[in-house]
């Protein structure tokens, strides 16, 4: 009996533990470098994206039913807009009379300023059309939001950001279309503390409109951003600075820093916060991904975070029942039509070619610019300790194999170019052949050990199974990292267009932690 009794009370505790466990999620909600996200519900889907910056496809889209659970369904672009060049920052989406609209930031080709383009979708289909530029004021203007007063179209941005003087968010009227400005731009709020402001949100509860806008350093290392505040029983103004400003802030726990999101509500009005944020630690190597964090209204009409002023991991599901899946590995036998939606690459310094052909990726590449470094086919890291492998089917005169890649000017890579297996660093534009062999035995095979984000070991092997080191001590990568994006893992072509890589296959597999 007592025996019996035991069981009983374990399987309950057992039970109650899997139950709460289950009531939670662990941010970040998408895995991966992805900053600047933007979020909206149209009926019972959510669909998100965010900043592409240096990579093609241009702003990832994400689907969800419940913003804990995502699945990549392609992008806002497939071929770049014909008025931009490079830096393709802070998409928004907007859904408006049966339309989807993305108000994105890109620099024109012209002159190289960042302005603010737009593009439309039937519906949901996600099939975006360009519209070109809708911003095109002052040396910069970035960071694209519409907000709906009363029936009113707005589109507010950050202007000033390169100029001797604060920063402003400024707005104007839109036209019902949502495809031009009307009347003249007004300003909103003035980044008097000059620290910063940008990726800002509007919203209106009860006789207040509200403005969550970031603050401080976006990017790299030392990156502080934060979350704040501001109010006013007015859409123009003036607005007052909450005085308990940052509502939400890295720096202690689980995240180094944390902004630059929108705010998106369930069908039930509870407000939700999709932002990106730099993890502590080894995890900063994923870059600014995107965490989920629930707001509420205060006694005296402000704004605060429910699990408080500091941005966590563990956090209530959005939806009782939901259950948070794990990372996925990645595998790609190139068996398919096209690439798969995960696959990405470095456009603004070669034109890539590929082509699938009986399960096999044919990789080649021109290079733009005086890129001497070839063309990188990649992927978003995920985890901090993963493994990424390859076949290499042909032997020729270009260089092709494995790359941590940061850009045309920073990567490291193991291959096999002519009959010689290569590992090398490239650092500021300047090569250094780290180590290089010819062996009797055909080489086919390259793998890649990333542990704590950036440390790298570097294998070969004849048949795929026993494998060589090239280092016995793991090879610190950090350099990889730039102003506003991490390194990269995949596959990489050096050479002319006429000589390509085949490959056979890729996998990655992120450790069970």
């Amino acid at each position: 009996m007592k025996l019996t009794n035991l069981l009983v009370i374990f399987f309950l505790v057992a039970s109650l533990s899997i139950s709460q466990e289950s009531s939670f999620f662990n941010n970040p909600v998408i895995c991966g470098d992805m900053a600047d996200p933007s979020v909206i519900r149209v009926g019972d889907t959510y669909y998100a994206t965010a900043t592409s910056s240096e990579w093609a496809p241009f702003y990832p889209v994400f689907i969800s039913k419940d913003m804990v659970n995502w699945e990549q369904t392609g992008h806002i672009f497939d071929e770049q807009p014909e008025w931009t060049s490079t830096s393709f920052w802070a998409p928004e989406l907007y859904y408006h009379n049966d339309t989807m609209y993305c108000y994105y930031t890109a620099r024109r080709k012209t002159d190289n300023i960042s302005y603010i383009g737009v593009a439309s979708s039937e519906g949901t289909s996600l099939l975006f059309k360009d519209h070109g530029p809708i911003v095109e004021l002052g040396t910069e203007a970035i960071d694209a939001f519409v907000f709906d007063d009363d029936g009113q179209l707005y589109l507010t941005w950050k202007a000033y950001g390169l100029d001797q003087r604060p920063i402003e968010l400024l707005g104007s009227r839109l036209s019902a279309d949502g495809l031009r400005l009307e009347g003249e731009p007004f300003s909103l709020l003035k980044d008097d503390e000059g620290i910063g402001m940008e990726g800002q949100h509007h919203f209106k509860k009860g006789d207040y409109y509200y403005i969550l806008y970031s603050a401080k350093s976006c990017c790299g290392p030392s990156s502080d951003y934060d979350v704040r505040v501001a109010r006013s029983k007015h859409f123009k103004g003036p607005y007052e600075k909450y005085e308990g400003n940052p509502i939400l802030s890295g720096g202690e726990g689980d995240y180094m820093s944390v902004g630059h999101g929108t705010v998106v509500e369930t069908p039930d009005s509870r407000m939700f916060y999709l932002s990106h944020g730099y993890q502590a630690g080894d995890a900063f190597y994923l870059g600014r991904q995107p965490v989920l964090h629930e707001l509420e209204m205060t006694d005296k009409d402000w704004v605060r975070f429910k699990t408080g002023k500091q941005a966590v991991n563990r956090q209530p599901v959005p939806f009782e029942g939901s259950v948070q899946k794990k990372v996925s590995d990645f595998k790609d036998d190139f068996s398919g039509e096209t690439l798969k939606v995960d696959w990405t690459w470095n456009y603004p310094f070669a034109e890539i070619d590929v082509t699938l052909n009986d399960g096999e990726l044919i990789l080649t590449g021109r290079p733009i610019a005086g890129n001497e470094h070839g063309t990188a086919l990649c992927l978003r890291p995920q985890t901090t300790h993963y493994s990424y492998q390859t076949k290499i089917s042909n032997i020729n005169d270009s260089f092709k194999g494995l790359t941590m890649y940061g850009d045309n000017k920073n990567l490291m890579a193991i291959g096999i170019k002519g009959g010689r297996v290569e590992l090398k660093s490239v650092r500021e534009d300047m090569e250094t052949v780290l180590f290089q062999t010819a062996p009797e035995e055909k080489i086919s095979y390259f793998r890649i050990d990333v542990e704590r984000g950036c440390f790298l070991t570097f294998s070969y092997s004849g048949d795929g199974e026993s494998w060589t080191s090239v280092n016995d001590t793991p090879l610190d990568a950090a350099f990889l990292v730039r102003w506003d994006r991490v390194a990269r893992p995949g596959l990489i072509h050096i050479g002319e267009d006429e000589v390509p890589a085949v490959i056979d296959y890729f996998v990655l597999e992120n450790e069970k932690m």
